[in-house]
């Protein structure tokens, strides 16, 4: 009998694939199409643009915003149509029974749209400090922003397409039901401490609030929250959206079988 830590490292082993495996498929099925790609760069960036239009706005100030819309919008937007997508094809009754293990699916499903998210947003990055001439002064938090963020906003897009469903269009609903507000308290647009009282009260319970203001400190801005206090918060924010996967997926999984 193999001892017991080479049974869970063989495990462990087979259930990454899984998870790699997974998210490759949806980075192929999913992600890497011309529209998608489009939306993520384009929206955000007119989304933006719109707001500061007729502003005297610094590449400094400006371009933590964009990149931090940017980032939100692509890791976020289309985690929740893929477990919609795939229980209208027929397909996630399929993975639900396979040994993929639950963790396995939730962690794929997340790498996916935190890779794409994390890529989208070099986009407006560059452009950002080739272009506009905006300076990074902090890389190590512009890094921790980005990735922590992306870690964050695919783990919320993921969980809001957990609840059965096999209608995107419900979902997409939900999503922009959630999401929309999330990005008018989070000091996108302006400082968090330029907002109102209610929107500053607010401010803590959007994820993107901490991305945000780590990136904003990553180019020499004021920050609203010490460095290391965005960092624990992005942490607890992509624990407790795993965990509430998690408990949800278990629940559909036990139905399937």
């Amino acid at each position: 009998m193999p001892p017991p830590s080479s049974t869970w490292s063989s495990r462990f082993a087979r259930q990454t694939h899984a998870a790699y495996v997974i998210a490759k498929k949806d980075a192929v099925i999913y992600y890497l199409k011309p529209p998608v790609v489009s939306f993520g760069v384009i929206f955000p960036l007119f989304f933006y643009m719109a707001f500061a239009a007729g502003r005297q706005l610094s590449a400094g100030t400006m371009v933590p915003g964009i990149v931090a819309m940017a980032l939100f919008f692509t890791a976020s937007a289309v985690g929740p149509l893929v477990t919609p997508w795939e229980r209208q094809a027929r397909t996630w009754e399929r993975l639900a029974t396979s040994p993929a293990s639950i963790w396995a699916i939730i962690v794929g499903d997340i790498a996916a749209g935190m890779a794409f998210g994390t890529l989208i947003s070099l986009v407006p990055l560059g452009v950002g400090i080739g272009l506009l001439g905006a300076i990074v002064v902090d890389g190590a938090k512009l890094a921790l922003g980005i990735v922590l963020g992306a870690l964050a906003f695919s783990a919320l897009g993921v969980l809001l397409a957990a609840p059965v469903t096999n209608t995107p269009s419900q979902v997409m609903m939900i999503s922009n039901l959630i999401r929309l507000p999330l990005i008018f308290v989070s000091g996108v647009f302006l400082p968090l401490a330029a907002l109102t009282p209610w929107a500053r009260w607010l401010a803590p319970f959007s994820p993107l609030s901490y991305s945000a203001d780590l990136i904003r400190i990553a180019f020499g801005g004021v920050g609203y929250f010490p460095p290391l206090f965005d960092v624990a918060a992005l942490l607890v924010f992509s624990g407790s959206f795993l965990a509430l996967t998690r408990v949800i997926h278990a629940a559909t999984r036990a139905k399937v079988r």
